[in-house]
């Protein structure tokens, strides 16, 4: 029996699932939206009354790690980014609330509605004097909703993760990342990534870069158990050209997967590469993935553009389905990367956690985010369990 057809049976689709089969299946199964209403029964009568009452605004200018500087200059360059940078900027956002305590967030993780600090500015002066469980689910605050969650943990003494789910993993399987370095600054990172404790390594292949000298560089220094995906992007364009990097990368025994080999989401070019392709493949899902599901044209979706109602419901999605997850909306601070960490440890669908924070100087956590044998533990502390280093964010704020 197929994969299809194993999914189609644990599921109750006999004839390939539909929209309308999954969103059945989720209900019968008791897999929903989690209930703010479910959280707020268990909370004292203070935690139901909370209000924001004021923010703080906290924006930031992280370089890249001096080792990586050039590498990610030359890459901007060769991908016609102007003018080419070695720094990221990100806008920090803490809540203040009536009952003192304070919650965190990273406004510009995910898709948010606010394209200037004027329009983000009008999004925040709409949450005064509301209840962060107004927020709870709403992808249109974008980043700003990991705030919404840390003060309801706060306020109900709840890690999340507990938010989403009554028994989350207590540990999760984070990835290591790199862009299209030159082999031997791969091979580096590589090593750097085995002795933090990382076990998965998602590295980026591009055409100024030969990813066949990318992977013997890496596969040269690391133990036969740590695990690579390439991200092709798209680069690749074309299923023959895509088979081709396949057919070479897979002769490397830690090579596992390929994400976004062909065109992105292009139902016509996987299923050209249908049962062709040597590595697991994975794509970013769409606003339709049920073509890719009923045909099992992938073997898992990337996800990580909302992050309230819609990233939870395409994670249900994948626990009913049988196709993991691969979420990564963090991409440059801690507190999104465990904010991350919450949503990967609360839902089985969600098979690894990727983010780029350890490309730059600082993650403006004061815990460290510690690996052990390529597992993170994530914490159980109320809220998002973690602490902003105010130092760090004097360190780089710029106005």
């Amino acid at each position: 029996m197929n994969q299809t057809a194993k999914r189609n049976q644990a599921t109750g689709f006999a004839a390939g699932p539909s929209r309308r089969g999954v969103m059945k299946t989720l209900a019968a199964s008791g897999l929903a939206l989690p209930s703010v209403q479910s959280v707020a029964t268990a909370a004292s009568p203070d935690a139901m009354t909370l209000r924001i009452t004021r923010y703080e605004v906290l924006h930031v200018q992280i370089p890249h790690r001096e080792e990586l500087a050039e590498a990610y200059l030359a890459t901007n360059i060769q991908q016609g980014m102007y003018p080419p940078r070695t720094w990221n900027r990100k806008t920090l956002v803490k809540f203040h609330t009536d009952a003192g305590l304070v919650g965190v967030a990273d406004a510009l993780t995910g898709r948010h509605p606010y394209a200037s600090s004027e329009q983000l500015e009008a999004t925040l002066k709409g949450m005064i004097g509301r209840s962060p469980w107004e927020f709870l689910h709403d992808d249109a605050i974008g980043g700003l909703i990991m705030g919404m969650y840390d003060l309801v943990g706060q306020a109900t003494g709840l890690p999340v993760a507990r938010l989403f789910s009554s028994n989350p993993k207590p540990r999760i399987v984070q990835t290591w990342w790199s862009h299209c370095y030159p082999p031997s600054l791969m091979a580096s990172e590589a090593k750097l990534a085995v002795s933090l404790g990382y076990r998965v390594h998602k590295v980026k292949a591009r055409p100024w870069q030969d990813p066949i000298e990318q992977a013997a560089a890496i596969c040269e220094v690391v133990p036969k158990d740590f695990r690579i995906w390439v991200d092709a992007n798209a680069w690749w364009q074309s299923p023959s050209r895509a088979l081709f990097f396949i057919d070479q990368l897979s002769k490397f025994h830690n090579y596992f997967a390929v994400e976004s080999p062909v065109r992105y989401r292009d139902v016509e070019a996987y299923r050209a590469l249908k049962g062709k392709s040597a590595l697991i493949v994975s794509d970013h899902i769409g606003p339709e993935p049920m073509p890719f599901i009923r045909e099992e044209l992938l073997d898992a979706f990337i996800l990580g553009i909302r992050l309230g109602k819609t990233l939870v419901q395409q994670v249900l999605m994948a626990e009913v389905t049988g196709i993991p997850c691969w979420v990564e909306h963090s991409i440059g601070t801690g507190i999104a990367k465990v904010f991350q960490a919450h949503h990967a440890a609360a839902f089985p669908g969600i098979e690894y956690a990727i983010d780029t924070t350890h490309v730059f100087e600082d993650d403006f956590m004061k815990e460290p985010f510690e690996m052990e044998d390529g597992f993170y533990v994530v914490p159980t502390r109320p809220g998002l369990g973690v602490t902003l280093d105010d130092d760090a964010v004097d360190r780089y704020r710029f106005a």
